[in-house]
């Protein structure tokens, strides 16, 4: 795997689950049709009644056919009036090569998973979620081919999906369809993708209306990565190193290296330290006098809490892999990438550079069980086939814009969206502690889209005190739910 590229999770292939169902409703189908179950929830406001529907939808990129696997949940229990006002959220997740459980279950589906810090299971069931977005609107769950259950027609025909424009193309000919079956192209018609669902987001609300007419109504964009040149370091942009120090600066109060009073203003304060000081340093390089880097790396080192001796071997650049070694060290421990209040051990505590990530030890098993769990009991779906949580080979072989992770940026298909669209609303959620995807790069690359005024106040962002998946942590996850209802709600 690259280490270029921006991964939800990892998991190994786990034998699925069973268990008892509820009773099918008498419009269950064949095998070869999608399956539907009646069900019912407790939740603030009383009990809901809705269906399930999983099955699978033929979609096309190019010459190439495939199947995608969807999990659609509906309301039953409201009139036909109320339906009609009711927003459709398409919900998919990143990798590229993830499968959709993770917004599933971490936090917007009926059922959820709880995995936390010191909060991993040892036996993950699929548990009744009353926070559920399935309160203010109907929601898709949708694996692109080669992740989930999804498969291409053959082998060779598997090539134009796991690439930046046929995903989009297939996504885009799967919500087409779907909203075409269920009758939904009168709907608000929203989208919430998380990391490279992000970049599938942004493509998405342009392509959709370019190649199809549909002009969706919001984008939940969780954990930005639309530009991906935000978030690769290299040795010659600096634009990730300064994006990235606020959320190291935000690991390193959470492990108490650094003491604060008030977190949101102490990260103002570094923010402020990256622009004003620490970028005119990095683009000085060596033409800075000696007196002043020294003071640029006390004050660096003061904000992440580690030695300025690491500082300067760092020439000021310490970069992701580096702090995540660094700042417990002398613990012998490491933090995690996609959520750095998770800690674990590397090789021995020498190790330079981060060579797992402690955020996913657990997480991804917890889910993985659960999910396959809830597809027995719940989903009625008995399809022994591999589910793919992430697909390795998919992110491995997928085909980036100019053949280069670097060059991906598709935050001019959302500015173009946004344009062309003016009911078009977006939503970005970020995790302070997500060093993967910084909520700094998110504020960056929305701060940069060239928007009008009366066009940029229809963004709202959004922090949460979490890492990547800020639904893992409970506390995040409720609020998560009330700004997405609120959002929503317009």
């Amino acid at each position: 795997m690259s280490d270029a590229v921006v991964v939800v999770s990892t998991t190994p292939e786990l034998q699925k689950l069973l268990g008892s169902s509820p009773a099918p409703k008498e419009s269950d189908t064949s095998d070869d049709g999608p399956v539907v179950r009646a069900h019912t929830l407790d939740t603030p406001a009383g009990s809901m009644a809705f269906e399930s529907e999983a099955g699978k939808l033929e979609v096309q990129a190019g010459d190439a056919k495939g199947e995608i696997f969807y999990v659609h949940y509906r309301r039953t229990d409201l009139s036909d009036e109320q339906v009609a006002e009711r927003p459709v959220v398409f919900c998919f997740n990143g990798g590229p090569g993830s499968a959709s459980i993770w917004l599933h279950l971490g936090g917007v589906g009926p059922w959820r998973v709880q995995a936390d810090v010191g909060d991993l299971p040892r036996r993950p069931r699929a548990q009744a979620n009353p926070n559920t977005l399935l309160t203010d609107a109907d929601l898709v769950f949708v694996d692109p081919v080669s992740t989930g259950f999804s498969t291409p027609d053959d082998a060779e025909a598997r090539k134009p999906f796991t690439g930046v424009e046929g995903d989009l193309e297939s996504v885009a000919d799967f919500i087409r369809r779907l909203s075409t079956r269920h009758k939904l192209w009168g709907r608000p018609i929203h989208l919430m993708g998380e990391s490279y669902g992000t970049i599938r987001a942004a493509g998405l609300a342009k392509y959709l209306l370019e190649h199809h007419g549909l002009a969706v109504d919001g984008l939940v964009l969780v954990s930005v990565a639309i530009q991906l040149g935000t978030l690769l370091f290299t040795d010659v942009h600096d634009v990730p190193q300064l994006t990235a120090i606020p959320s190291f600066a935000a690991t390193a109060v959470y492990h108490g290296k650094v003491q604060v009073d008030d977190l949101r203003a102490h990260l103002r304060e570094v923010e402020d330290f990256c622009i004003d000081e620490l970028a005119p340093a990095l683009f000085r390089g060596d033409r800075l006098a000696p007196a002043a880097r020294r003071a640029v790396a006390e004050k660096l080192a003061g904000y992440l809490g580690v030695s300025v001796a690491f500082i300067e071997r760092c020439n000021l650049r310490p970069d992701l892999s580096r702090f995540c070694r660094e700042l417990l060290r002398d613990e012998r421990k490491t933090v995690g990438r996609l959520d750095s209040r998770f800690t674990g051990h590397g090789k021995d505590a020498q190790e330079e550079r981060l060579t797992s990530d402690p955020a996913m030890h657990g997480v991804d098993g917890a889910y993985t069980r659960a999910f396959h769990d809830l597809l027995g009991r719940f989903l009625g779906v008995t399809d022994e086939a591999r589910y793919r949580i992430l697909s390795y080979d998919v992110n491995r072989s997928w085909t980036w814009d100019d053949a280069t992770n670097q060059a991906l940026d598709l935050s001019g298909h959302l500015r173009d969206a946004m344009n062309m669209v003016p009911h078009l609303r977006v939503m970005v959620a970020s995790g302070i502690y997500d060093l993967a995807t910084p909520y700094a790069a998110a504020e960056y690359t929305i701060g940069r889209l060239g928007l009008e005024p009366e066009v940029r106040q229809r963004v709202s962002i959004c922090e949460y005190e979490a890492g990547h998946m800020m639904y893992l942590h409970e506390p995040s996850r409720r609020q998560l739910d009330r700004d997405v209802k609120a959002f929503l709600a317009g």
